[in-house]
């Protein structure tokens, strides 16, 4: 490694981010990969990396010695070491995990495969979810009239669980489904005494993305939970988080998503429970 170069995963975002105007658009893509699927960086060679990230290897290898290392090599070390110092038993499971492609007609091993990822995905949350972040994200929510939920595509089973979870709780809350394209409509009763939880995951989909921005713009408060620094919603959120769920079988986990989705619900109602008592 050169003297300059980040030597630690977090240290690597953060230059990533100051610098995220200044790479050129073929760099910028190949960070933004880097950033949302650090296992692939750590596990993957040049070849099938650049393939994941639609970019050429020499491509790679520019984009490390612009950050300041020698090479693709040293590049992915901090990718290694992070699950190293992290995640020692898990990275192995991993590890072994993408080595080995499930068999055809291979139920039990698509479950073993898919349970280990879960796992992993569970494990990582308990590290990278900021205790302030999570008191700020209770507190915007705790204290709205009215909280909107939008998640689409992949995302869509998170929002519809806490659009469940919700009124189950006492708080009253909006699913915008967009169904025939009325999310605007289902957002047009939204102000600065509400909130919007926006949930969304690379490749991030359009229609979430313009529908926070709309909100955002209507002064509504954003909590997002995504899967990157670089993703769209963390420019409209007033606390977002970051959750980077394992795959297996090039299908990737929801459960540390839904996780944080029943922690935000419990922790709400908790919240609004206090509230009420302390008035009462």
């Amino acid at each position: 490694m050169q003297p300059d170069a980040p030597r630690d995963f977090d240290s690597l975002k953060t230059v990533l981010m100051a610098r995220r105007g200044e790479l050129p658009a073929r760099l910028q893509q190949v960070a933004e990969f880097a950033v949302s699927h650090p296992d692939e960086l750590a596990f993957g060679t040049a070849a099938s990396i650049a393939q994941l990230a639609r970019v050429q290897p020499s491509t790679l290898v520019r984009f490390a010695k612009a950050v300041g290392y020698s090479g693709f090599s040293d590049l992915q070390s901090v990718f290694r070491h992070r699950l190293r110092d992290r995640w020692p038993d898990y990275g192995e499971r991993l590890q072994s995990l993408h080595d080995v492609k499930p068999a055809a007609g291979d139920p039990m091993g698509l479950l073993l495969g898919f349970a280990e990822t879960a796992a992993a995905s569970l494990q990582r949350v308990r590290q990278t979810i900021s205790g302030q972040d999570l008191e700020t994200a209770i507190d915007i929510l705790g204290s709205a009239e009215t909280i909107y939920l939008v998640g689409l595509r992949r995302a869509f089973p998170v929002a519809a669980y806490l659009a469940y979870a919700l009124p189950k709780l006492g708080i009253r809350s909006v699913l915008i489904d967009n169904v025939a394209h009325l999310g605007a409509d289902q957002l047009s009763h939204s102000g600065p005494r509400d909130a919007l939880v926006a949930i969304s995951f690379s490749p991030y989909t359009p229609a979430t993305i313009e529908l926070t921005r709309a909100a955002a713009g209507r002064g509504v408060p954003v909590v997002a939970l995504t899967d990157s620094p670089f993703s769209p919603l963390t420019e409209q959120a007033a606390v977002w988080f970051e959750i980077i769920e394992a795959d297996y079988a090039a299908f990737r986990s929801m459960s540390a998503t839904f996780c944080l989705a029943m922690t935000l619900a419990v922790a709400v109602g908790e919240r609004r429970d206090e509230t009420r008592s302390r008035r009462s």
